[in-house]
C-alpha cells in the first residue's frame, strides 16, 4: 500500500515524494539544465543558442555562430559550475558546444 503523507505535508514536500518515486529526478534534470541555462547566459546568448541537452552528465549545447561558440569554449569549466550553483547540486559535469 502506498506511503500516506500526513495533512501538514507542504506542497513541496509532496511533489519531492512524487518525483523520487516515480523515478522522475532525470527529467526534471533536463528541465532545471535548460532554465538555467537560459537565466545565467542572458538574451545575447540565447538569442544564438538552438538546442539545449542534458545527456547523462553531459549538456550538449547547439549555437548558431561560430564565434560565440569559440569563445564560450574558454569558459566550459566555468559554466559548468555556474549551472551547478543555480541548481544547488552537481548534475552537470561537461558542456559540449556544437
Amino acid at each position: 500500500m502506498a506511503k500516506r503523507l500526513n495533512d501538514h505535508s507542504s506542497l513541496g514536500d509532496v511533489l519531492k515524494e512524487i518525483i523520487q518515486k516515480n523515478n522522475l529526478q532525470k527529467g526534471m534534470d533536463k528541465i532545471d539544465v535548460r532554465d538555467a541555462w537560459k537565466n545565467l547566459m542572458g538574451n545575447g546568448v540565447n538569442n544564438y543558442t538552438s538546442e539545449i541537452m542534458l545527456k547523462g552528465t553531459t549538456l550538449y549545447v547547439a549555437l548558431t555562430s561560430a564565434v560565440l561558440r569559440e569563445e564560450l569554449s574558454f569558459g566550459k569549466e566555468k559554466i559548468v559550475k555556474m549551472i551547478n550553483e543555480e541548481l544547488g547540486r552537481e548534475v552537470v559535469k561537461e558542456v559540449v558546444l556544437r
